[in-house]
């Protein structure tokens, strides 16, 4: 199951697995489910626009996504799930893609974003029969807004939306388009995921705005709501549930829906104040959803009993926190019935459940579904839609300077007609490769699956010989060199479990399938002497390797400055790899007068600016304790370096002068850092060009689970106003490497580096 929504009546589930619809019946012993698809287009985004009829989107006519809408089509059974027949009605017909439609909670009107370059956000009335009208264009630009939410009383509608700083913030706005929207968080970090409570007092929504940690928090829609005390609220009636009557039974005919909604009051004026906190706990909350009464919120949140993410409940106070889910669960797409009676939410797998909000008890709601698919018609369909991906979102309107739609002739039949869908794949890469760019790639999922083998290794470096296998250098921290499965060069290995070693044996055979598993090694030593060796091999060593070829940049640097320089490689643009070099700030350069900053063979990432923030501070002050001198005026130009960083600022900051090295291995953000190292002005920059691969890069999962890579976001240095992509950073001092440089345990760019910054450092004296 990819998606899923429950009828306003709460009876029926609408559902899709790879591009088809289905519906079943809301109930924990029912899973039969009817295809209303059957087609091998790609079906998406359902949306109930009454308890018998659904809207989607689909991409079933004139290669584009359109608006459907699918319904009985027999007279005598207008229930959808219950009817043999259905009707599908196209909606819209337009040249551009129509997606994402929302329905009011009143069935009357439909939001829906349209277009791809020019993208608009359009609100019209829908009938019963999905006919539209009085169509209004309520947001036009570059985006459209997300998580889109109807109000109670269908008058508003709040959703996210980025601005150019790529700032996510919530807005409301009149759905007839007579008021401007309305931002209502206004912050600089990342506020979504709006969601009304149903009794028109709060919008809540997840915000980063307290240390970068996405939290439940919420927005006052009254003013005479957040003028309350605590008091107050607590003197506040809860209101009691009407008293059924003994004969009270469900009807069919329920005038509910018909009873008429209490218009929402919003107060605009300084609304960005008035915010209130509910979650403040180590990890991200997500998924907001409020109880009908307004007291009660839902997320998702980090497990505190299990790794992994958990469903929980808290009253908007912060007050009576409970974990519904248990274990790390790890649920997800959660959403609430139109009456508020379950929460309903997706685990592992697609498997679905639901939450009985006053019974206290969670159930699955079993499902099963027929598809027939038509691989052929399928792979057409993947096609299509992965060349529109890259038509409508690659960063470069000009694509590079190529002719995007007659790419897509040369290679259409080339990849619809391959035999296999890695032969896909391959040449649906070779016209990505066209375009010239990087950050692009086409990956598809095995149709069969296969036995996968890993083949356990030992950390040496081995070589045949007579009889068995020599050990020329061992591999520091791997299992060959353990204290209690250490090997030594010149070793040589003449058994495995028993199984003699000899020229004819292919020796990696025997360690197949052995990682993480004892295995016995028969030894001989340089002296001749026999000894047995039980070791577990490991399935990778790169990060052993890594750390190796580090350990040896820093003994160069040690060597080449004579102690007088700290070194820190950058493995790659994460927060792993931040926290690594806030370390090493002190570690490597504790006691050093300047620092080596290594971003070779880094493959990008997106920490650029807290490296800048760390490398780039400026220093405003000094401070003195009492202590440290018996005459301050006297004393004080000794202290001009000192300031209390690690009390006071967010981040590490070097305050001491710093060189930085780079090559055609820097990809990314690592060629970002190194484009910002230098025209900063930060220090110099040596090595050789980077490899001017840089763009902010995204995607799309298609039908059948194959993913194509999207470039969306082109970057260009602003010193230069040059694009950074086929734009390499370019150094201060070029150097090249010899070809055997880490077989001669050198390093003539890390030697250079050396040299310019001592020159700097003694030029300052």
């Amino acid at each position: 199951m990819e998606d899923y929504i429950v009828s306003p009546n709460g009876k029926l589930i609408c559902f899709v697995i790879r591009g088809e619809i289905f519906v079943k019946e809301a109930d924990k012993d029912k899973s039969r489910s009817v295809n209303l698809s059957n087609n091998p287009a790609r079906d998406i985004s359902p949306a109930w626009l009454n308890d018998s009829t659904i809207v989607f989107t689909s991409d079933r006519e004139n290669n584009n996504y359109e608006l459907y809408l699918v319904k009985s089509s027999d007279k005598s059974q207008q229930n959808i799930f219950k009817s043999l027949k259905h009707a599908i009605t196209k909606l819209t017909d337009t040249d551009a893609d129509e997606s994402d439609p929302v329905i009011s909670g009143d069935g009357k009107k439909i939001a829906y974003a349209r277009g791809t370059d020019k993208k608009q956000f359009v609100v019209a009335e829908i009938s019963a029969e999905g006919k539209l009208s009085n169509e209004k264009i309520l947001t036009e630009g570059w985006t459209t807004p997300n998580s889109v939410k109807w109000s109670p009383d269908n008058k508003w509608l709040s959703y996210s939306m980025d601005d150019l700083y790529f700032n996510t913030e919530v807005f409301i706005q009149a759905a007839d388009n007579s008021s401007k929207p309305v931002n209502v968080t206004m912050h600089p970090r990342e506020d979504s995921q709006p969601f009304w409570s149903a009794d028109g007092s709060k919008l809540g929504f997840i915000s980063a705005r307290n240390n970068r940690s996405s939290d439940a928090w919420f927005v006052w829609l009254k003013k005479e709501d957040w003028e309350k005390t605590k008091s107050d609220w607590d003197e506040k009636e809860t209101p009691k549930e009407p008293a059924a009557a003994k004969d009270d039974k469900p009807k069919e005919n329920s005038k509910k829906d018909s009873v008429k909604v209490k218009p929402v009051k919003i107060d605009f004026d300084r609304i960005h104040e008035r915010i209130a906190q509910v979650t403040n706990f180590p990890g991200d909350e997500s998924n907001l959803i409020i109880s009908k009464d307004g007291e009660t919120f839902f997320y998702i949140g980090e497990s505190s009993t299990a790794k992994g993410r958990d469903l929980y409940s808290i009253k908007w106070d912060g007050k009576d926190l409970k974990e519904i889910t248990k274990g790390g669960s790890n649920p997800s797409n959660a959403t609430m019935d139109k009456d508020g009676k379950y929460i309903y939410f997706m685990k592992r797998g697609g498997a679905l459940s639901r939450y009985d909000i006053k019974g206290d008890k969670t159930e699955a709601l079993p499902y099963s579904a027929k598809i027939k698919i038509d691989y052929a018609a399928e792979r057409e369909q993947i096609f299509n839609e992965a060349w529109r991906t890259i038509r409508d979102g690659f960063y470069d309107p000009q694509f590079h300077g190529n002719d995007w739609n007659a790419l897509g002739k040369k290679y259409h039949d080339l990849c619809v007609m391959a035999s296999t869908s890695q032969d896909f794949r391959d040449m649906f890469n070779n016209m990505l490769g066209e375009l010239n760019s990087s950050h692009m790639g086409f990956t598809a999922p095995e149709r069969i699956e296969t036995q996968k083998d890993a083949t356990g290794l030992l950390g040496a470096e081995l070589t045949p010989v007579e009889n068995g296998m020599k050990v020329l250098r061992v591999i520091p921290n791997s299992p060959a060199d353990k204290s209690s499965s250490k090997l030594y060069v010149n070793d040589i290995i003449t058994s495995v479990n028993g199984t003699e070693i000899n020229a004819a044996a292919n020796f990696y055979e025997l360690l197949n399938t052995t990682p993480d598993e004892k295995i016995l090694l028969s030894v001989k030593d340089k002296d001749g002497k026999d000894r047995e060796i039980a070791i577990r091999p490991v399935t990778s060593l790169r990060q052993l390797l890594y750390q190796e070829w580090v350990s040896n940049r820093k003994s160069l640097v040690e060597k080449y400055s004579n102690g007088r320089l700290g070194y820190i490689h950058i493995q790659g643009m994460d927060f792993p790899s931040f926290e690594v070099f806030e370390r090493e700030l002190t570690a490597a350069g504790y006691g050093k007068e300047g620092l080596l900053v290594d971003v070779r063979y880094n493959g990008g990432g997106s920490t650029t600016d807290y490296l800048m923030t760390v490398l780039n501070y400026k220093q405003h002050a000094y401070t003195i304790p009492r202590g440290a001198s018996d005459n301050l005026e006297k004393d004080k130009l000794k202290f001009r370096d000192y300031y209390p960083i690690g009390e006071r600022l967010v981040f590490a900051a070097w305050t001491k002068p710093s060189i930085a090295l780079c090559n055609e291995g820097s990809y990314s953000n690592a060629e970002i850092f190194s484009h910002a190292y230098k025209t900063l002005g930060i220090g110099k920059l040596v090595g050789v060009p980077t490899n001017g691969s840089v763009i902010s890069t995204g995607g799309k999962q298609l039908i059948d689970g194959s993913f194509v890579r999207l470039p969306g976001r082109g970057w260009f240095v602003k010193a230069t106003d040059k694009n950074e992509e086929l734009g390499p950073a370019v150094p201060d001092i070029i150097v090249q490497n010899d070809v055997d440089w880490i077989a001669k345990d050198s390093d003539s760019q890390l030697k250079a580096a050396c040299d310019e910054l001592l020159k700097e450092i003694d030029s300052k004296k």
